[in-house]
């Protein structure tokens, strides 16, 4: 570019006639100029250049500082997530060092149990031990003295018993016809006097208690605070708890207490397990009563089954059908005049046990039938019957012995005595009912009435459930909402009212509550 300029400009010069001095004059000029151009050029690039490599220098150094100051950070945050997870793990340390030496010292106690009852044990053998042989040296003895009588008499045992009777016999002989005589006129009266001995003798022997049955159940609480809870915004607690118990529950002025008031004690026993649990729990509310209420059936159940094996065990029994002890155990709420049946039924195995042993007969039938002679009670109410008709069925179809049913079923006179056991069951049922203060006609009426009350509700069609309270004076009704309207419902209340008057006899009035209730439920998922 410049060799072409350089000529372009020859042209001119040679078409401008200039002179040769002139010419290398302008050309030296302009090669000066050229230098001068391109050094300031070089300048011009060099502080450009080292204008860039300033600003890179500068982007280096803040990236640096910036990774510097995350990599102070990370390693801040590592010290951090270090430092607390070996103090969790201290803490986990200590916890497991703690329940070592718990566990440690629960062993060490329970080798010290052992260790006593090995030397209990130990104890009991050496003294069985020497039990026995001195009843051996007890008998040798004993055995070596008969001996010895028989070789100086030159008779053995039997026949010295022989002759001394023939010779007490023919010396006596008048005097025996008198004791005959004597022993026929006495002997009613002595057999009177001796089986009298023997009842006071078996009635002394089995000295059990009796309780007689009540109509309410207090329960403890831990403050009158709790009160509050139990009945609850506008009562419902307290309602929801009786609609689904049929029992009254009564919160009164009574410091820490709540009585809880009914007939049934089935329904008692499950009221005072729900409240229980509720107050244990803290959360009353018409929903955790229901799962309370369910719990509570159940923990009855399990009490009505302990209470059949309990019964069975402390009469000595064994081999009974489960389902048949369950159905014993039933009689733990029912009551007989007041009288608690399943106390009464122990009470008459270990009667006619003792009986059948003084007598002769034989003992396991007797108290097995002393035992089960109430079981139609279980179900009277279910089945059609007398109680000991529906006893007799259930034996039956639970393979029990015919003797034990036949000693059974004559204790109230319905069917003949057939053996000597019967007697005895009946001596024993009539020995444990007429114990002073064992039962109660006007509990029993009472109670009677209550049920009279339930079944004239129940017999409506409408009606779900019933339940008797406040000793007869009320009875709530509940209904199922989808067969009757509110005033159907206002109807039932007055027929109900008029079939009791027409029915039963009572003092003062019955007020009938007819509950119709109706629930929307619906789950958030």
């Amino acid at each position: 570019m410049w060799s072409l300029a350089i000529l372009s400009t020859l042209n001119v010069f040679e078409y401008m006639e200039i002179n040769l001095v002139d010419l290398l004059v302008f050309l030296s000029s302009v090669g000066i100029g050229v230098v001068v151009g391109y050094y300031v050029r070089q300048s011009v690039a060099k502080k450009q250049l080292s204008t860039a490599e300033g600003r890179a220098t500068s982007i280096l150094e803040d990236a640096k500082k910036e990774s510097q100051e995350m990599i102070l950070n990370a390693k801040d945050k590592a010290v951090n997530i270090l430092e607390e997870s070996k103090k969790k793990e201290k803490e986990r340390e200590d916890h497991l060092v703690k329940k070592e030496q718990r566990l440690e010292e629960r062993d060490s106690m329970i080798d010290s149990k052992m260790r006593e009852l090995d030397k209990g044990r130990e104890t009991l053998i050496k003294k069985a031990d020497e039990v026995r042989k001195v009843r051996e040296e007890v008998n040798e003895l004993r055995e070596k003295e008969l001996k010895r009588l028989e070789k100086i008499a030159e008779l053995d045992k039997e026949q010295a018993k022989t002759v001394l009777l023939q010779i007490a016999e023919e010396e006596n002989k008048v005097e025996l016809l008198e004791k005959i005589k004597k022993l026929e006129r006495e002997g009613v009266e002595s057999l009177k006097k001796k089986a009298l001995g023997i009842m006071t003798q078996i009635i002394q022997k089995y000295a059990g208690s009796h309780t007689a049955e009540i109509t309410t159940t207090t329960v403890s609480i831990p403050s009158d605070e709790v009160k509050g809870r139990i009945i609850g915004r506008e009562g419902r607690n307290i309602k929801a708890l009786e609609r689904l118990t049929g029992v009254e529950i009564i919160v009164d002025d009574t410091p820490e207490a709540v009585v809880i008031s009914g007939f049934d004690p089935v329904r008692r026993e499950t009221a005072r397990i729900a409240l229980e649990k509720l107050i244990e729990d803290g959360r009353i509310h018409p929903t955790r009563i229901d799962e309370a209420v369910v719990y509570a059936k159940k923990e009855v159940e399990h009490k009505i089954k302990e209470a059949g094996e309990a019964a069975v065990y402390d009469v000595g029994l064994a081999g009974i059908n489960p389902r048949l002890v369950y159905l014993l155990g039933r009689l733990r709420y029912r009551t007989s005049y007041g009288q608690n049946v399943l106390i009464h039924s122990i009470e008459v195995a270990h009667l006619s046990g003792l009986l059948a042993a003084e007598l002769g007969a034989d003992v396991s039938a007797a108290k097995k039938a002393g035992l089960l002679h109430d079981i139609g009670k279980a179900v009277d109410h279910e089945i059609q019957g007398t109680h000991v008709e529906i006893g007799i069925k259930i034996l039956e179809k639970f393979n029990i012995d015919k003797k034990v049913i036949s000693a059974m079923k004559s204790h109230h006179e319905e069917y003949p005595f057939e053996s000597a056991e019967s007697f005895i069951v009946a001596a024993g049922d009539a020995i444990s009912a007429g114990r002073p203060g064992a039962r109660k006609d006007t509990l029993d009426q009472y109670l009677k009435r209550l049920e009279e009350l339930e079944e004239i509700a129940n017999s409506f069609e409408s009606v779900e459930k019933s339940y008797a309270i406040q000793a007869g004076r009320e009875i709530r009704v509940f209904v199922n909402p989808e067969k009757i309207d509110d005033l159907g419902a206002v109807k039932l209340s007055r027929n109900i009212a008029n079939k009791i008057e027409e029915e039963l006899k009572y003092p003062g009035e019955i007020k009938v509550n007819v509950l119709r209730e109706t629930r929307s439920v619906e789950y958030a998922r």
